[in-house]
């Protein structure tokens, strides 16, 4: 046995050279397994933040371009009206903005408006025309410009009649050089033409608000509706703040804290139109474009979220650092383990405890056995009918106190059943004519180590038994009973009855420290013996060993 665990330490020897690289090793290969998996769930995470930011800024676009199709719809039919009008009467027009384009709000304008052209010299006049048909002196053409042949594009009507809408009437569009560049281009081309970013005149005072407008051109007419793209008339236009626009069309996309921006061509700071959203930390951003008119805008749609792990990686990350945790515990009692071993097998050069042990074990087994002599003679003398019953019962009893080593001597010290163990140390007790001792068990054998174990205690137990217990009365009863757990342990168990009443010793003895601490480490697990009122129980578990593990001390022997 000392020759195996010399072995097993050699084997060992690294994890004392290196006490803590196992666990940390181990350790370490836990987290490294834990990051890989947070690695994949926020890849995962990730990509799917990413499809969904893809979608929605598809969905955002589709909307974007849907609002700019329905304000030039509308303003195509007021073109269409006002080229075959001659004059245009704010009755009509607002009749008519009433009944095709009473959802202006939806789709992010401000309203309606006509602006006439007209040159520069006939600006008093129209401004008295103006102040008629608003009935307010307060509109003003403006600005007015020093050549009389200058053209003008002013505000002559502008549904809904709001405030802010009232503050523009009378307002030169042409006179401004990015409200002209879109007239241009809608002359020249005859069809919608949208302007870069503006200061709406509704927006006096509020500089920071962004707007911009739709024009489309009105053409004279001929007899036969021909368009006379050389007589025009003016421009049908829609007034719309950005912000708003952008507001509309993302009404119904879930953002969740994305943000959203909108350039009037490259996503450069100074073509910011609007933006709606928080400016946190993002992860992803989508960028799209769409024709918005005639002009090419970019939408940016930015996802938002909170700096870190979420909230599975997060999971992950706890169960991986407790699985690490816990394979660093694993290893350090297995580090701990082969330092035992190694402090053991060290401790073995210092015999001389044992030797002093088992010499006051062999004075504590010739008293007992002493004791036992005693009992067997009062013993024998109860149950014998003669002196020749008397000396023939003595003599058997006593032959019966070495059967244990003459059984394992019998067997080579290969093994010993546990009924022969059993029999060999109660034998003084057996008697052939009653049945005050109960043998009951399947055929198992034990190595010789073992069974010298489980004899040290029985003999300890039916001492103790002969003396205070069981057999120190005519009316006792034993039973020794064994089973087997499993292939590798078989339980034992004592019990006695019919004997005086017991009581826990007061004082322990070296009998009991025999059985609770030298038996227990020898059979490697716990003795369970109580002293129960109407007798002791004791329960023994015996390891059911090959007999190769008994070859040293077989060969000593």
């Amino acid at each position: 046995m000392e020759k195996q665990l010399e072995r097993r330490v050699e084997r060992q020897a690294w994890f004392l050279r290196y006490p803590r690289g196992l666990p940390f090793a181990l350790f370490g290969l836990g987290l490294l397994i834990t990051l890989l998996f947070i690695l994949n769930i926020e890849m995962a995470d990730n990509e799917a933040r990413r499809l969904k930011l893809d979608r929605d800024s598809t969905a955002l676009v589709s909307e974007l371009k849907r609002k700019a199709s329905e304000n030039i719809a509308y303003l195509n039919a007021a073109s269409s009206m006002l080229s075959v009008t001659q004059d245009v009467r704010p009755e009509e027009f607002s009749q008519f903005v009433a009944d095709m384009s009473e959802n202006h709000i939806s789709r992010g304008s401000l309203g309606m408006g006509w602006a006439a052209w007209i040159k520069a010299r006939d600006a008093s006049g129209f401004q008295a025309q103006l102040r008629r048909e608003a009935g307010n002196a307060d509109v003003t053409v403006r600005p007015l410009p020093g050549d009389g042949n200058t053209d003008m594009a002013v505000i002559a009507l502008l549904e809904p009649q709001s405030p802010a809408n009232h503050r523009a009437l009378g307002y030169d569009m042409w006179s401004e050089a990015t409200r002209r560049a879109a007239m241009a281009s809608a002359m020249r081309s005859g069809k919608a033409a949208v302007t870069g970013r503006v200061h709406l005149v509704q927006d006096e005072g509020k500089p920071s608000v962004a707007g911009f407008l739709i024009y489309v051109p009105v053409f004279e007419r001929t007899v036969d509706g021909r368009v006379r793209r050389d007589a025009l008339k003016g421009f049908a236009y829609t007034p719309l703040r950005a912000n708003e626009v952008l507001e509309a069309a993302a009404g119904s996309f879930d953002r969740n804290g994305a943000s959203v921006a909108v350039y009037d061509g490259p996503p450069q700071a100074a073509n910011l139109l609007a933006e709606i959203g928080p400016r946190t930390f993002r992860r992803n951003h989508s960028e799209r474009t769409l024709a918005f008119g005639d002009r090419t805008w970019t939408v940016v749609v930015t996802s938002s979220g909170v700096p870190g792990l979420t909230l599975a990686s997060i999971a992950v990350l706890i169960a991986g650092t407790v699985v690490s945790l816990l394979l660093l515990a694993l290893a350090t009692i297995v580090v701990n383990r082969a330092a035992d071993d190694r402090r053991v097998l060290e401790s073995l050069s210092a015999q001389e405890a044992i030797r002093n042990s088992l010499t006051r074990e062999l004075n504590h087994r010739v008293k007992n056995t002493l004791a036992n002599v005693l009992s067997i003679v009062a013993l024998t003398r109860r149950r014998s009918n003669s002196l020749d019953d008397f000396a023939e019962g003595l003599t058997g009893r006593l032959r019966a106190l070495s059967a244990t080593h003459d059984l394992l001597a019998q067997r080579n010290w290969k093994d010993a059943p546990v009924r022969d163990v059993v029999t060999a140390e109660l034998a003084p007790y057996l008697d052939a004519n009653d049945s005050h001792v109960e043998i009951e068990g399947p055929d198992t054998a034990l190595g010789p180590n073992d069974a010298m174990s489980l004899g040290l205690a029985l003999h300890e137990l039916a001492t103790n038994a002969a003396k205070y217990g069981a057999l120190s009365v005519p009316q006792g009863r034993i039973a020794v009973t064994w089973k087997l757990l499993n292939p590798e342990v078989c339980e034992v168990h004592w019990r006695e009855s019919g004997g005086p009443p017991v009581a826990a010793p007061t004082r322990r003895g070296f009998g009991l420290d025999l059985i609770e601490k030298i038996v227990s480490h020898e059979l490697r697990a716990p003795v369970d013996l109580r002293f129960e009122a109407d007798g002791v129980q004791c329960v023994l578990k015996v390891p059911v060993r090959s007999s190769s593990e008994f070859t040293l001390r077989r060969g000593q022997t």
